[in-house]
Order: structure tokens, then sequence, then C-alpha cells
């Protein structure tokens, strides 16, 4: 009943930057944490921000200071801003939703994933 809707994704140089969006629709009342994951070949998918309801943050040690998560309310949407990139950021990145629909059941949907890929 949530559709999120993933761009952006692509080949870069080591240090240059890429800007990920992630679009929701569908059936929602509200939508309360947004974040992005990402799973690099051979390995488990992790965390790689997060952004509440109320614009808390939280990133994971290793894109502090360098990867930026923010979001528009208004138009569903989320976006990564992701700077001084680094070949092991290569990975599949994934968009996450959570939050409530107009039927007030909760939602828990993801995207379908994105590659970004970064070459030394």
């Amino acid at each position: 009943q949530v559709q999120l809707v993933e761009s952006g994704g692509g080949l870069v140089q080591a240090g240059g930057s890429l800007r990920l969006s992630c679009a929701a629709s569908g059936i929602i009342y509200s939508m309360n944490r947004m974040a992005w994951y990402r799973q690099a070949p051979g390995k488990q998918r992790e965390l790689v921000a997060l952004v509440t309801s109320s614009i808390s943050t939280n990133y994971a040690d290793s894109v502090k200071g360098r990867f930026t998560i923010s979001r528009d309310n208004a138009k569903n949407t989320v976006y990564l801003q992701m700077n001084s990139l680094k070949p092991e950021d290569t990975a599949v990145y994934y968009c996450n939703a959570q939050g409530v629909l107009t039927t007030l059941r909760g939602f828990d949907s993801w995207g379908q994933g994105t590659q970004v890929t970064v070459s030394s």
C-alpha cells in the first residue's frame, strides 16, 4: 500500500558526490521514520542514516561527516547527500519508511534499491 521509488544512484570516482532520492506514495496518513540502508556484496544490510518525524538524525560511524540525510514531508521524500565518496561505499542502497496508513494500520516499506559504485 506504500510504494518507495529510489533514484540517483550511479558510478562516481572516489571523492565525488551523489544524491539519492526516495519518494513514497500510497495511502499514507503519517510518515514517521525514514532511513537509508546499504548492502555490499557478501555483506549484511546495514543502516546508513535515519531521520525521524521530528527531524532527529542518526548516522553510521562510517559515514558521519560525509553523508547528510534530509526529508521533505510535503512530498513524503527522503534524500541522502553523499560527499567524499570512498570505494567502500559501493553497495546497493535501499530506502525504508515507517508510518501509519489512512486505515490506521502501520507500515514498514522498502524500496527496490539503487546501485552506487565508487571507483578508486
